[in-house]
């Protein structure tokens, strides 16, 4: 049985969506501390001038060591029309942006309070959106070692992921190339369902 332990991220990477199709079961980790720098909170497109980082803005914790269920999305920054804005860019002479568009429109005119909460929405909406049923458990406690799973949750840290994905066309191909591993977005707008086969055809 291949059991995968992995985040819920903030529209996952590919390689998050490859790993978590091609398990039995998927688990997310609820009980991990906060980390900067990583997909809980930022995702990676295409644009026009190649790899864009969008960030969501969060509260500063007082306590040095915070869950990351207990995070807390900082609103004041209207950061939502932002990665709407980047997105459209990006993606809007892409073949399926204006097919998807009004179903994730929504999703960035809600102002969410906690992160977490964000990216299971987010998650539940990528499902929808490419037709698949994917059923999480959720952890209960936190484990370093965890024996009875295949433990993905290093790929939380793009930095660590080295997944190396064959290439589809992308928009701005032609001026930048090929770009690996970015939001599962990217695969979506560009691929539409079709994304569902290439993701169960790539390794990880």
């Amino acid at each position: 049985m291949n059991n995968i332990l992995i985040h819920p991220t903030y529209f996952p990477s590919i390689s998050h969506y490859v790993a978590m199709l091609q398990a039995d079961s998927v688990t997310f980790e609820m009980e991990d501390n906060f980390q900067k720098q990583t997909n809980r909170n930022r995702m990676y497109i295409y644009s026009p001038n190649g790899v864009q980082l969008l960030n969501i803005p969060v509260k500063h914790a007082i306590e040095k060591h915070q869950k990351y269920k207990d995070v807390r999305i900082e609103n004041d920054f209207g950061w939502q029309k932002n990665h709407f804005k980047s997105l459209e860019a990006a993606y809007r002479t892409s073949p399926f942006f204006e097919y998807f568009e009004d179903d994730f429109r929504p999703l960035f005119e809600k102002k969410h309070e906690f992160l977490m909460d964000l990216n299971l929405e987010v998650f539940q909406l990528v499902n929808d959106l490419l037709g698949i049923n994917i059923q999480p458990q959720k952890t209960t406690e936190f484990f370093h070692e965890v024996p009875d799973y295949n433990d993905f949750r290093h790929l939380v840290n793009g930095k660590k992921d080295t997944t190396q994905l064959e290439e589809y066309t992308q928009v701005f191909n032609e001026k930048h190339g090929f770009i690996n591993n970015l939001s599962i977005l990217d695969l979506l707008f560009n691929e539409g369902r079709y994304a569902v086969d290439y993701l169960k055809n790539q390794q990880i």
